[in-house]
C-alpha cells in the first residue's frame, strides 16, 4: 500500500513541524513538504492533528497460552492499537511459564498468526532454567525477564547464588520485577492476622511497601554492577528507588535504565476508597507523595520508559475479597491518551511523550529501524487529534475482560489512526485488516 499523510504536525526527536509523509511497501519512503499530488492507494489530510511515531509498550501481559478467558493477544493487540500502541513486548508469566525455547517459540507463532501490532516475547528465568536462557537469540528476542518478587508457578527467582549466574552470564538485556519477597510475605502475615476477613485494597501499599521495592531493586543494580549487565528495572513505584537511577549520562550509553507505568503516575492510594481491587497491582499504587516525585524522575530522566505492565483479569476476578483477587490492570488500550491529558494539564510536553513512549524503548532495546520517524524506517505511526475527546466507558474498550478502571474519565484527545508496519489498521473506531503485526527485530 501507499500512504500519503498531508499537513500533519509531526512530533519527532524534539521538533514539532508541519510536514507530509510517504509510505510506501511497509517504510517511510519520504518525509517533507508538498508531498501532494505524489501517486498513493490512500491520501489522508491530517491538517490540525498530531503525527506520532507509534508507541512501543515494553511490559505487557496479554495472557495466551493458557489464560485466555482473561486476554488473548489478538483482543490486547487490538486495544493496543485502537490507542495508538504499534508494538509490544510481551512477558514470559504465561501458562505454561515460557521457560524454554519451544515454549517461547509458541508464543511468537501464535502472534504470527493473530497481532494487531508488532509484537517481542521476553525469555522467562527460572531458579533452575540458566541454559536455556543462554540459547536465547539477542537480535530476535527483546530480553529476559527474572522475576524478583511474586510470580506465577516457577518463575520466582529468589536464589541469589542464581540471579548471580544469570547476570554474570546473561548476553542481552535482562528485565527485572522488583519486590523483595521475604519483606512482602511478612507483611502480608502482619496484616492477615490484624484485619483478618476485613482486610481491603488499601492495605496493598502497606504489604507491598517501599520497603521490598527499594531492597530488591538495590540487589538488581548491585548485581548488574558487578558483572556490567545491561538491566532495565520495570514499574518503578516509589520515590525512594529513583536514587538507584542517573540522570548525568545520555540513554545510549546508560547500562542500567528503568520504567514508569502509566498507573502509577495516574492513581495513588487516595483511589482504593473508589476503585478498590480495580487498581490492586504489583508492585502497588503507592502514597501520593510517590507519584509526584515518580512525575519529577520522569522529566528529570531518572526515569527512561513509560509503558502499561497492561494484565487484565475477569470482574469475576476482581471481585473476590482483597486476599483472593489477582493483581493487574487493563491500560493498553489508553496509555498514550493518559499522557496527552497531562500534556494538557502543564505537567509534561508532547515532545516527552514521544520520547519516553516511542524513542526511549527503541533506544534502549535497541530495536532496528522502528521508534522514530525517519525515512527508511517501518510505518509505526499515530494520528491523534488535539480537537476531539474520548470517552471511556466498558462497552467502548476491546480488552476481552470487557473493563476498564478508566470507566468514566473523558480524555481530551482521540486517537484517528493508527499504522502498523505500513498498514493502516486502525481509522475511526473501526478495524481495516484482520493482523498486521511483525515480529520486531533488535539491531545487536
Amino acid at each position: 500500500m501507499k500512504l500519503l499523510i498531508l499537513n500533519a504536525n509531526l512530533v519527532n526527536e524534539g521538533q514539532i513541524t508541519q510536514t507530509d509523509l510517504l509510505v510506501e511497501d511497509g517504510f517511510i519512503a519520504q518525509i517533507g513538504p508538498n508531498l501532494s499530488g505524489r501517486p498513493a492507494d490512500r491520501v489522508i489530510d491530517a491538517n490540525g492533528q498530531y503525527l506520532l511515531p507509534g508507541v512501543i509498550d515494553d511490559q505487557v501481559h496479554f495472557r495466551e497460552p493458557g489464560l485466555t478467558h482473561k486476554a488473548n493477544i489478538h483482543t490486547e493487540s487490538m486495544a493496543g492499537v485502537a490507542g495508538g500502541t504499534t508494538t509490544f513486548m510481551e512477558m514470559p508469566n504465561t501458562v505454561p511459564n515460557a521457560l524454554t525455547q519451544e515454549l517461547l517459540q509458541d508464543k511468537y507463532d501464535i502472534a504470527a498468526r493473530t497481532a494487531m501490532a508488532n509484537y517481542s516475547f521476553f525469555m522467562g528465568a527460572s531458579n533452575d532454567n540458566l541454559d536455556e536462557v543462554l540459547r536465547t537469540d539477542p537480535r530476535t528476542v527483546c530480553g529476559i525477564k527474572a522475576f524478583m518478587g511474586s510470580s506465577t508457578g516457577n518463575m520466582l527467582v529468589d536464589n541469589e547464588q542464581v540471579l548471580d549466574n544469570l547476570f554474570r552470564h546473561s548476553p542481552m538485556l535482562i528485565a527485572t520485577h522488583c519486590e523483595d519477597e521475604a519483606t512482602v510475605r511478612a507483611n502480608n502475615e502482619r496484616f492477615k492476622a490484624e484485619y483478618g476477613d476485613h482486610g481491603t485494597a488499601a492495605l496493598h501499599p502497606l504489604i507491598r511497601d517501599e520497603v521490598a521495592c527499594l531492597k530488591s531493586s538495590s540487589l538488581a543494580v548491585e548485581l548488574a554492577k558487578r558483572h556490567n549487565t545491561r538491566l532495565h528495572i520495570l514499574h518503578i513505584s516509589t520515590a525512594e528507588e529513583l536514587a538507584l537511577f542517573r540522570n548525568d549520562i545520555p540513554l545510549t550509553e546508560k547500562r542500567i535504565t528503568a520504567e514508569v507505568c502509566v498507573h502509577h503516575l495516574w492513581f495513588d492510594a487516595d483511589d482504593y476508597e473508589q476503585l478498590g481491587n480495580q487498581i490492586k497491582c504489583n508492585p502497588a499504587i503507592k502514597a501520593p507523595h510517590h507519584r509526584a516525585e515518580l512525575l519529577k524522575g520522569l522529566l528529570d530522566d531518572r526515569l527512561d520508559i513509560i509503558a502499561t505492565d497492561h494484565a487484565p483479569h475477569t470482574r469475576a476476578e476482581k471481585a473476590q475479597s482483597y486476599w483472593q483477587a489477582p493483581s493487574g490492570l487493563p491500560l493498553i488500550q489508553h496509555s498514550l491518551l493518559l499522557m496527552l491529558d497531562f500534556v494538557r494539564q502543564g505537567k509534561l510536553d508532547i515532545q516527552t511523550v514521544v520520547r519516553k513512549m516511542c524513542h526511549a524503548p527503541a533506544q534502549c532495546f535497541q530495536i532496528d529501524r522502528r521508534g522514530y520517524v525517519r525515512e527508511g524506517y517501518w510505518a509505526d505511526l499515530v494520528l491523534v487529534d488535539p480537537n476531539q475527546t474520548t470517552s471511556v466507558t466498558d462497552e467502548s474498550v476491546y480488552y476481552h475482560c470487557g473493563w476498564t478502571p478508566l470507566a468514566g474519565q473523558t480524555f481530551t484527545n482521540a486517537v484517528t489512526h493508527t499504522i502498523v508496519s505500513g498498514e493502516l489498521v486502525y481509522e475511526r473506531g473501526q478495524f481495516l485488516v484482520e493482523r498486521a503485526g511483525q515480529r520486531v527485530l533488535f539491531a545487536r
